[in-house]
């Protein structure tokens, strides 16, 4: 199919553009490169960007060793002890970006030993595959727009100025005529990439999926075993096509997204995918903490729930085969990262086995008022920026000056420490709550362009909820 359309010379540089793009975006990190990025989106807790920083730069130290060594090497799982809000989840999001790898984040909690009702451990696995399986899917995507749009504009070309065609009889088409119909078909070419032909409406032949629109009742626990009867019935039962009619600007998007689908080609997009998640996924397992058991004299079902829990996640962490629906998946590799506030138990209280696979701890601080000044302030995704931002929508100039930011960081520390402490995740409360006027009210405020929040008017808003604690338990 890619052979027989032709790119034009602009066309192939945006191809060639973007696949240089994804190789330097792809080039590794170093260890200090991987915390600086970290650093625009997260303050503080450095020996936690460290850990995983080396964690990253060890991957790709692996794929550098000779093979019959590379096998031996596993990666040195982490766990993040630290309070809520402080950055655990964040950490391990931004690095699975940085490293353009699989990534998926899973509640330990929403897990039950095998015999019970619930998801099992091994559903994580077929998760971080989707996800890889998606990611590729994307990118190939991305790859085959470029041709995509020459083949569904030829497909416009052939309703709007349908191509010779010889009869059976024994008159051919003269060249002339060949001739003057390819330059009425460049024509218009040029008028539909001008857009000159956007409104016309035109009739095309499209696929109907007639699997999608049927409602297949399965076993319980089906998608569990990674089994999709859609998508086995997709290839058994034939599409239909339609005549629809639709304005050609709709008729090329749409056409476009069809021919994407004849380029790709998805038994190869699988095998990378695989490859990829078996080698450079990552699984951040929050709440690990919930599945500890509680002191070693503990008892009950509660706690032997828990402890089965950890049992079965052993030889996932320990590396096994997991069956997928896109096949079996060797998990030695995958990098885990667990975390968990620990206020009850304790890493020492997860059994010895699964203690041993995480041999990496790092514990993240509490976030100070300093912290909440920067937080508020610095990052990228700062949150003053994000509703800057929101606002400049509407074409408003928020503004804050320096001692408003400084009072809303003592009222977040303020808060944490006398009613729970729920880290940086407290300034969107307060912050909210602080705006909640101004965003109402500023679509119908057409004369205050320029907004500016003081430290008065911080207090104003704040200091009689702060200060009551019982107000602060359910608004702040």
């Amino acid at each position: 199919m890619e052979e027989n359309i032709n790119l034009s010379n602009e066309q192939k540089d945006k191809v060639i553009n973007f696949v240089q793009k994804q190789l330097k975006e792809n080039e590794p990190l170093t260890p200090r490169q991987i915390v600086a990025e970290l650093d625009k989106y997260i303050i503080g807790q450095s020996n936690a960007k460290k850990a995983v920083a080396i964690a990253l730069r060890n991957r790709w130290r692996r794929l550098q060793v000779r093979k019959e060594l590379r096998d031996e090497i596993i990666p040195n799982n982490i766990i993040m002890i630290g309070p809520t809000g402080v950055g655990k989840t964040e950490i391990a999001r931004r690095l699975a970006k940085l490293a353009n790898a699989p990534f998926v984040k899973v509640e330990a909690t929403k897990y039950t030993e095998v015999g019970y009702v619930g998801r099992d451990v091994e559903s994580m696995i077929r998760d971080l595959v989707e996800k890889s399986v998606q990611m590729h899917r994307n990118e190939q995507t991305l790859l085959k727009q470029e041709a995509a749009k020459v083949a569904a504009e030829n497909r416009v070309l052939d309703i709007l100025i349908p191509p010779l065609v010889k009869s059976p009889s024994f008159d051919n088409i003269s060249d002339n005529e060949n001739d003057d119909n390819a330059r009425t078909r460049e024509k218009f070419r040029k008028m539909l990439n001008d857009g000159k032909l956007d409104d016309r409406e035109i009739e095309i032949d499209a696929v109907v999926d007639t699997v999608s629109s049927m409602q297949i009742l399965g076993p319980i626990g089906m998608d569990e075993m990674g089994m999709n009867l859609q998508d086995m019935l997709g290839g058994m039962i034939p599409k239909k096509h339609k005549k629809i009619k639709m304005k050609v600007s709709e008729a090329i998007k749409y056409l476009q997204k069809e021919e994407v689908e004849k380029l790709i080609d998805m038994d190869a997009i699988v095998r990378e995918a695989v490859k990829s998640a078996e080698h450079s996924g990552i699984v951040f397992i929050d709440e690990i903490d919930k599945v500890a058991s509680k002191g070693s004299n503990s008892s009950g079902s509660a706690e032997v729930s828990r402890e089965g829990v950890q049992r079965d996640l052993l030889p996932i962490v320990e590396g096994t085969n997991v069956n997928t629906k896109y096949g079996p998946v060797k998990t030695e590799h995958i990098l885990f990262i667990s975390s968990g506030a620990f206020h009850v138990s304790k890493p020492a209280d997860l059994i010895p086995e699964l203690q041993g696979r995480f041999p990496i701890r790092v514990e993240l601080n509490s976030l100070s008022e300093d912290d909440f000044i920067k937080i508020l302030t610095l990052p990228e995704n700062a949150l003053i920026k994000q509703y800057q931002a929101l606002l400049k929508s509407e074409g408003v100039n928020l503004e804050f000056d320096e001692s408003a930011i400084k009072e809303i960081a003592k009222s977040a520390a303020f808060v944490n420490a006398e009613v729970t402490n729920i880290g940086a995740r407290r300034l969107h409360t307060i912050l909210t709550t602080l705006l909640d006027d101004i965003l109402f009210n500023t679509p119908d405020n057409i004369d205050n362009k320029n907004v500016l929040i003081t430290e008065d008017e911080v207090k104003q808003h704040l200091n009689s909820i702060v200060k009551n604690g019982d107000l602060s338990k359910f608004i702040l």
